[in-house]
């Protein structure tokens, strides 16, 4: 398998983080975004606007390699990872609190954004999306 450029796992990993499973043919470098129906369940509408993608990716399963959006477990750990490499504030207190508590994911999204590490935020999360592709690529 020839090894996919660096923009091709970035584009993956962005539609990993929207709730995507991603099918890759790495001897095309075609990258088919799907929303990850087993959370959706049957939906008649899903399934009529994503017929085509489906069906290219099912008719040729051998040539496509499925890379699956993190669970939300795994969305938590790299929230959590972020909070450890940060200097010890009040902030990352603030975090590491509210990780801790209910709606962890909300919350967390409430104190980013309102934050001077809203940036580093995305910029580390990416990082961790891409690192997700590389693995299951490997």
């Amino acid at each position: 398998m020839d090894n996919p450029t660096k923009e091709i796992i970035r584009e993956i990993a962005q539609h990993l983080e929207c709730g995507y499973d991603c099918y890759y043919n790495s001897t095309t470098n075609e990258v088919v975004p799907i929303p990850n129906y087993g959370q959706i369940g049957y939906e008649e509408e899903f399934w009529e606007s994503f017929e085509a993608e489906l069906k290219r990716v099912t008719s040729a399963t051998n040539n496509f390699i499925k890379i699956e959006a993190p669970e939300s477990f795994e969305s938590f750990k790299i929230m959590g990872r972020f909070v450890e490499q940060l200097p010890h504030t009040p902030f990352r207190q603030d975090l590491e609190s509210i990780i801790q508590r209910k709606a962890p994911f909300r919350n967390f999204k409430f104190a980013i954004d309102n934050s001077e590490y809203r940036q580093e935020w995305f910029a580390f999360k990416q990082l961790q999306f891409e690192r997700i592709v590389q693995d299951q690529l490997e």
